[in-house]
């Protein structure tokens, strides 16, 4: 899950969904930690506001990806 890697990640994050003036449903997901990093997102969906999130998280490099060592 999303959500659980950005947990993983050493970020809080939350969500809220809003209605804007023209009725449509909007996400904002944000996500900061203890150093002073912060993303703010806004979507349509909330999977779309999530990839969005951890798309911005990744793309400056605070996510380690782990990578299982293969037997011989």
């Amino acid at each position: 899950m999303l959500s659980a890697r950005i947990d993983k990640a050493g970020w809080s994050w939350g969500c809220v969904s809003t209605v804007d003036s023209e009725g449509r449903t909007i996400w904002i997901a944000d996500a900061h930690r203890s150093d002073g990093k912060r993303y703010v997102v806004r979507a349509d969906e909330l999977l779309t506001a999530f990839m969005e999130l951890e798309s911005a998280i990744r793309g400056h490099g605070f996510f380690v990806t782990v990578r299982k060592r293969q037997s011989r």
